[in-house]
């Protein structure tokens, strides 16, 4: 894991244990997330359609086996459900604005269902500069979710409504690869999520796209 992007989210994670650092662990968030951004948003100026499209690791076991669209629709459609399904008990932006045909998306879920040629052929379909308004979109909405969460509501686990809701918007797939994330996420609290489709989640699949685009322009 990059050092920097490391140091910040262990720096992250210790200050939101307490109540008297728990502003400066979202400080120490949103500077994550700022940098992990900036990266997705280079891929934009750096690569070519087609390039999004590529997947030079196909066969491979790791996040890196996937495509730098997917890798971006699956940070943030994982983002918008849990922050706005889950936390927020309100519409995900994906249905609120429309994304799905702006994106030109045949999907509604996070795509953990989808595999290999699949997620070429997935990925083929979208419109990049829609993903992007999108991803944007989740990341402003998720960071104004976060801002007005109060330290004690921290603890709080997902309600059984919310799993209920989560479950009615199909947003997560039947596939095994993929319904085991209803189990995930409702099992934890509202500072596992930060620390994970929030944060970690975010390096996870950044460094991979990273790794896709140094292969694909070698």
């Amino acid at each position: 894991m990059n050092k920097e992007w490391s140091v910040l989210n262990k720096t992250m994670q210790q200050l939101l244990k307490k109540e008297d650092t728990y502003k400066g662990g979202i400080d120490a968030l949103f500077n994550l997330r700022d940098q992990l951004m900036e990266v997705m948003d280079s891929f934009r100026a750096e690569l070519s359609r087609e390039d999004f499209n590529a997947i030079p690791f196909m066969n491979a076991d790791g996040y890196h086996s996937k495509t730098i669209a997917y890798s971006m629709w699956h940070i943030f459609r994982i983002e918008d459900i849990v922050a706005h399904t889950l936390i927020n008990s309100d519409e995900q932006l994906f249905f609120a604005e429309g994304y799905q045909k702006r994106i030109n998306s045949p999907i509604i879920t996070t795509g953990n269902e989808l595999v290999k040629e699949e997620i070429t052929d997935f990925s083929m379909q979208l419109d990049i500069d829609e993903l992007y308004s999108y991803i944007h979109d989740v990341k402003s909405s998720t960071e104004s979710i976060i801002s007005s969460i109060p330290f004690y509501m921290l603890k709080n686990k997902v309600s059984v409504e919310g799993r209920k809701a989560l479950e009615a918007s199909n947003s997560v797939s039947k596939d095994e690869n993929a319904v085991w994330l209803i189990d995930y996420w409702c099992g934890k609290d509202i500072r596992e999520l930060i620390q994970m489709p929030f944060s970690r989640h975010w390096i996870m699949h950044t460094e991979a796209a990273i790794r896709i685009k140094n292969k694909i322009k070698k």
